[in-house]
C-alpha cells in the first residue's frame, strides 16, 4: 500500500532551523530534499514574516547536492527539486554577473571623462601656448631622432673633447 504525497508546511525560524508542521519535527535540509524525492509537495514560509521561502531552500539543496556529486541529483524526485530551485539559481548566477558589468560600464566611464578631462586641459594648454606633455614627448622623441642621425653621419666617432686650458689670443 503506497501512501499519498502529502503536503508540508515548513517554517523556518530566526536561528535557521527549519520545522515541518506536519510531523511536528524539525527537519534539515537533506530531510527536505528526502521529501521532494518522495514527490512530496513543500513550502517554506518564514515564521515571523510569512515571506515564502521554498525557492531559497529549494536553491540551498540543490547546492549542496550538486557539490556532493551528479549521482546524488538522479535520485527520484530530484528533478522536481532541480526545476523548483533552478530559477533561483539562474537570478542568482546571473546577479553574480552584474558586479563584472558594473565595473566594465564604470571603468569605460572613467575613461570617457579622462578624455575629456585631458581634451580640455590641452585645448587651454595651445590656447596660452604652453606645451602639453604630449607636445614635449613629440619633442623629446624628435630629438632622440636627431641624435641619432648625427651619430650616422659622424660615423658612430665619440665627441672630441675640448682641452680644458683656453686658449689665449696674443
Amino acid at each position: 500500500m503506497t501512501v499519498a504525497p502529502e503536503r508540508h508546511l515548513i517554517k523556518k525560524y530566526a536561528n535557521r532551523k527549519l520545522y515541518d508542521t506536519q510531523t511536528s519535527h524539525y527537519i534539515t535540509l537533506e530531510g527536505i530534499a528526502d521529501l521532494v524525492r518522495d514527490g512530496h509537495t513543500i513550502q517554506v514560509v518564514d515564521r515571523d514574516s510569512g515571506q515564502d521561502l521554498t525557492q531559497v531552500i529549494l536553491s540551498q539543496i540543490v547546492l549542496s547536492e550538486e557539490k556532493r556529486g551528479p549521482a546524488r541529483l538522479m535520485d527520484a524526485g530530484a528533478d522536481a527539486l532541480h526545476d523548483r530551485g533552478q530559477a533561483l539559481l539562474d537570478y542568482v548566477r546571473k546577479t553574480l554577473n552584474v558586479p563584472g558589468d558594473l565595473v566594465g560600464q564604470v571603468e569605460r566611464r572613467r575613461g570617457d571623462v579622462e578624455a575629456m578631462v585631458d581634451d580640455a586641459i590641452e585645448r587651454a594648454l595651445r590656447r596660452l601656448r604652453i606645451p602639453s606633455r604630449h607636445d614635449m614627448d613629440r619633442l623629446n622623441q624628435r630629438i632622440d631622432e636627431l641624435s641619432a642621425a648625427l651619430k650616422k653621419v659622424d660615423g658612430g666617432a665619440p665627441p672630441k673633447k675640448r682641452s680644458r686650458t683656453r686658449k689665449v689670443a696674443r
